[in-house]
């Protein structure tokens, strides 16, 4: 069965549902934002994940819902030669036969022939959510494979809210929020054999006190370590946990970091960073120093964890959301490098138009960093509301993420912004 608690990714959106009816039609002068598409549901809706490019400059993607089946989708978006409208293609509807997967929360990353791989949170042989791969065809299609089904048997995880990703060996590793022996998500390896099949190895399995539900992307170091985050367990200061950022060396797994639900924040959500020193980067939902009506368990917090000597880490708190009046809060998505060093990030709520924001954070010589505001969501009738994913950039700089809501049909945005 899934985790008994739902993902706060989850729950933060369907609450935000009643507040895009509340958003209004004020405009903004000169924005940064252009809309590349409005899902209209039928090719999908709820996109709550962050987006890849191709070699072409096209965008790919997954919805949580939607789609011919109401199962969600993956999608291609094109670049126009002239103008501001990309071309859609859904490659896979989900839910599109009884085994097939639905409901993908996380987006798709590329192999080195350009096939697509991602989760499902549900569908699949046992219920529990799958394993996809979409590969292309001449004919300019796409086929879906099920690489694997997770069994909701007490052993294997389920409820994959996480992407995968691959060693430099074509492995993939990823994560799930429930399932297991404890109940409380695995790390899991797939290895693909000689047969066209894939082998799932159970690499660690989460019992709550060491980290509860991981629910963003796993990064890799040069040695073959992962690290990630658990949105709960860890520190008992919270209900459930306030969670953790952790280590796996093979199948050992250390706790880099605990929160205590206080000022370092609380819940971390989505995956991590990490720059050329080792030092990590990542979001927590809340906490923070900012405790207002809006957040009162505070508006969550950019973090840095930085190795020290005899493998402890030390925490840094970048910016605690919600520090003036226009700033986001509760972010939800992870983080991304530029190549100035500069870490941009979006936040799915905000006190000017409601809607979320877009940020960046700029390190000065001092060592202090800086927060930027590049863009309010809501800030027009048609504009996207609540970005839940990452961002990635383009070689000229320009971002682009997906919201879940607003845009012409209320089914969800991709956007631009240019910084």
């Amino acid at each position: 069965m899934p985790s008994k608690k739902v993902p706060i990714r989850v729950h933060a959106i369907l609450a935000l549902f009643a507040l895009a009816a509340l958003l209004t039609s004020t405009h903004a002068a000169a924005q940064r934002e252009i809309l590349l598409h409005s899902f209209s549901g039928t090719d999908g809706a709820f996109p709550a994940a962050g987006l890849v490019f191709d070699r072409a400059g096209n965008l790919y993607g997954t919805t949580e819902d939607g789609g011919s089946y109401y199962g969600g989708s993956a999608f291609e978006l094109s670049p126009p030669k002239t103008g501001n409208v990309w071309t859609e293609k859904v490659l896979h509807s989900m839910g599109s036969y009884s085994t097939d997967g639905s409901y993908s929360w996380a987006g798709v990353t590329f192999d080195s022939a350009g096939n697509l791989y991602g989760t499902t949170s549900s569908g699949g042989l046992y219920g529990g959510g799958t394993v996809f791969e979409l590969m292309p065809t001449a004919s300019g299609e796409w086929t879906e494979k099920i690489l694997h089904n997770f069994n909701q048997n007490g052993i294997d995880g389920s409820y994959s809210v996480a992407g995968v990703i691959f060693d430099a060996a074509g492995n993939l590793y990823g994560t799930t929020a429930g399932g297991g022996p404890g109940g409380q998500g695995i790390v899991y390896s797939l290895i693909p054999t000689a047969t066209g099949e894939w082998t799932e190895n159970i690499l660690y399995d989460f019992s709550g006190s060491d980290g509860s539900q991981p629910h963003g992307n796993l990064i890799m170091d040069a040695s073959g370590n992962l690290y990630g985050t658990t949105g709960y367990g860890g520190s008992t200061a919270c209900k459930g946990g306030c969670g953790t950022v952790f280590k796996l060396a093979g199948t050992t797994l250390t706790t880099l970091y605990s929160f205590s639900g206080r000022g370092d924040g609380n819940s971390p959500h989505d995956g991590l960073v990490m720059d050329a020193s080792g030092n990590l980067y990542g979001t927590t939902t809340s906490g923070g120093f900012n405790v207002n009506s809006f957040c009162p368990q505070g508006c969550g917090v950019i973090f840095e964890l930085s190795p020290g000597s005899g493998g402890s880490w030390t925490e840094t708190v970048l910016h605690s959301l919600g520090a003036y009046l226009s700033d986001g809060y509760e972010p939800i998505g992870g983080l991304i490098f530029d190549a100035a060093g500069n870490l941009y990030g979006t936040a799915i709520s905000d006190m000017k138009y409601g809607g979320g924001t877009v940020f960046e954070l700029s390190p000065s010589a001092s060592g202090k960093w800086s927060e930027k505001v590049l863009h309010h969501f809501g800030h027009h009738p048609y504009d996207g509301i609540i970005p839940s994913g990452y961002l990635v950039l383009d070689s000229s700089g320009n971002l682009y993420g997906t919201t879940a809501l607003g845009g012409t049909s209320d089914n969800g945005t991709v956007f631009k912004i240019t910084p």
